[in-house]
């Protein structure tokens, strides 16, 4: 009984990052007008898709870091229950933002969930040290490196367009390039960190896996984007075409470099980044509605790990 309900809290965690983020990839096509909501949700799928399939051949890495080996003791990265708290802590406060129209971070989520059950484990059940170098480093440096890179690919853009004299056509169709290219780079860094969690489970393993929660994410897209698309399409900057391009450059750059390498960066973070770089230089920031969003970012790692451990503790009593 115990593996089913962990393969169908593991497929509610990808259904319901599809909806926290499936969306954020094209924000910029719909925030600028490029195009509407129903065309931008149909790339985003899509797009999304095509890297989740990817993943099963280049994303090895994230699926050994995020099954919890290194950082909690290996005993626990198959023991059920340890994973079912995680997938239930993660998705939980997945589904709260979503439903509050929060783009938040599922790779913070996973994190504070590993820890939340972890320490609800055993105290000492957590390698602090690996917890720092191989995840929360790049978490936190993930934002600042693109807030810059989204500002100087701007800046760049602006130099370069008026010497090649593109055609408006052109600029839409680099746009939408970029909306698909981040949305494919979100596919490939979040779907093997969910499928990590289901490496205990013969029917979730290997290719499957990767393939069953890439079909997830899907349809949490298609079926419930709408909060967050219009959090990340209208509250965080306004942007024109140009600008949305400059800033999916920015953020396919650095999440497909991030996964390549295993680096657990959190698409969420480098996008809303790399749209405030250019929101920045633009004045086109709308920071008192940012605030609420950096708010949310604080409280997921705390907010997962108090839900895992809850699960845990409660699993172990039932038990």
């Amino acid at each position: 009984m115990l593996p089913a309900f962990l393969g169908a809290a593991v497929l509610l965690l990808a259904f319901f990052n599809g909806a926290n983020d499936n969306f954020k990839g094209v924000a910029s096509l719909f925030g600028s007008a490029s195009t509407d909501y129903r065309r931008a949700l149909a790339w985003a799928t899509l797009t999304t898709t095509a890297g989740s399939l990817t993943a099963i051949f280049l994303a090895g890495e994230l699926l050994k870091k995020f099954s919890g080996k290194g950082l909690v003791p290996d005993s626990l990265t198959t023991e059920p229950l340890f994973l079912l708290a995680v997938a239930l802590g993660a998705g939980c406060t997945v589904i709260l933002a979503t439903r509050l129209g929060f783009p938040i971070s599922t790779t913070h989520s996973l994190t504070g969930a590993l820890v939340g059950a972890g320490l609800a484990n055993h105290p000492g059940a957590v390698d602090f040290a690996k917890l720092w170098d191989g995840f929360a480093r790049p978490l936190l440096l993930s934002p600042a490196l693109a807030i810059i890179t989204g500002a100087v690919l701007y800046l760049l853009l602006r130099i370069v367009r008026p010497a090649s004299a593109a055609p408006g056509k052109y600029l839409n169709a680099f746009h939408f390039f970029s909306a698909g290219a981040v949305s494919f780079a979100r596919g490939l860094n979040d779907t093997p960190k969910i499928a990590a969690l289901a490496t205990a489970l013969a029917f979730l393993k290997g290719p499957y896996g990767l393939a069953l929660v890439g079909t997830a994410m899907a349809l949490g897209g298609w079926f419930s984007a709408h909060r967050v698309a219009e959090t990340m399409s209208h509250r965080i900057t306004g942007m024109d075409p140009g600008q949305g391009f400059a800033a999916n450059l920015s953020t396919a750059l650095l999440v497909t470099t991030a996964s390549l390498h295993g680096l657990p960066v959190s698409t969420t973070h480098v996008s809303v980044g790399s749209l405030l770089g250019v929101g920045t230089l633009t004045r086109q920031a709308k920071w008192n509605r940012i605030l609420p969003v950096l708010l949310s970012w604080i409280l997921t790692l705390p907010c997962a790990a108090i839900f895992s451990a809850a699960g845990f503790t409660l699993g172990k009593l039932a038990t």
